[in-house]
């Protein structure tokens, strides 16, 4: 479905890819990790057309997405972070949005915009910061494009709200469409995200299901370091530990655990997990 190879691409002097690598499948919901600075907002707007790469290649759905042919665009949705709702009542503006996308389902973005309790005749500039990331988000998961990125979603956000988005991305998310979601606040989205890709500079660490990743890895809490551990960190209960898996026992995974852990191994980290896939 995305197929990114060997992508390069620089703003200015600062180089942000060098030769990277991607493989993203339909039906999964993509974790999209990383330090603020390594291009993870800079992908998805390559993804959604809005960037073009200076070397490589891009394909998404078969189209390049720097063309933004009307085909491509009625199957992509792009959410960015920081969202300004034009002076339209909500409501409005899905309905002339949705005109633009061959699946868009005004039921199903009434009956999310209801459970995010936003009133559809609100105009966007009398809504909080808040609300109005509720709404745009109703809108996006009511398109039914075949690809969505969204940028840091569930900022903005407060913690009951945040519950109710994982929620409702599981809920309306379906197995001919691919979620890329981008985030660096790991907890908001744990149990929903699968799999996890994690950026570095110039470059992907991992691009790993949760399944391939409790084979190769184990976390655990120590109440005593561990030495020989990949990662250790303490917090109130012990030592959270990450070490490699040579039981074959599957663990739970703790997302940011695993983020802190890779940026300390980076080496093993793409010698361990195929960045490609």
């Amino acid at each position: 479905m995305i197929s990114i190879r060997d992508a390069r691409f620089s703003y200015g002097k600062h180089k942000v890819f060098d030769n990277v690598c991607l493989q993203l499948q339909q039906g999964r919901i993509y974790g999209l990790l990383g330090e603020n600075g390594v291009g993870k907002s800079t992908l998805l707007k390559i993804l959604s057309g809005l960037l073009k790469l200076q070397g490589g290649e891009c394909s998404v759905g078969g189209e390049e997405p720097y063309s933004r042919t009307p085909a491509f665009l009625r199957e992509i949705f792009y959410l960015p972070e920081d969202f300004v709702g034009e002076n339209v009542e909500v409501g409005k503006y899905a309905l002339q949005i949705g005109a633009f996308y061959p699946n868009f389902s005004p039921d199903r973005f009434s009956r999310i915009l209801a459970e995010f309790g936003v009133d559809p005749k609100s105009r966007f500039p009398k809504l909080s910061h808040g609300q109005q990331k509720k709404a745009i988000i109703a809108v996006a998961l009511s398109l039914g494009t075949k690809v969505l990125l969204m940028d840091e979603p569930s900022n903005g956000l407060d913690i009951p709200s945040k519950a109710l988005l994982r929620r409702l991305i599981a809920e309306n998310a379906s197995d001919e469409q691919l979620i890329v979601i981008s985030t660096h606040q790991v907890k908001d989205l744990e149990n929903l995200i699968d799999p996890i890709i994690i950026m570095d500079r110039e470059s992907v660490l991992m691009n790993a299901s949760i399944a391939e990743i409790t084979e190769k890895l184990s976390f655990s809490i120590e109440q005593q370091k561990d030495s020989g551990a990949l990662y250790c960190q303490q917090d109130l209960r012990g030592y959270l530990t990450v070490k490699q898996n040579f039981t074959g026992e599957e663990t739970p995974v703790d997302l940011e655990v695993l983020f802190n852990c890779a940026l300390q191994n980076k080496a093993l980290f793409k010698d361990m997990f195929n960045n490609n896939r």
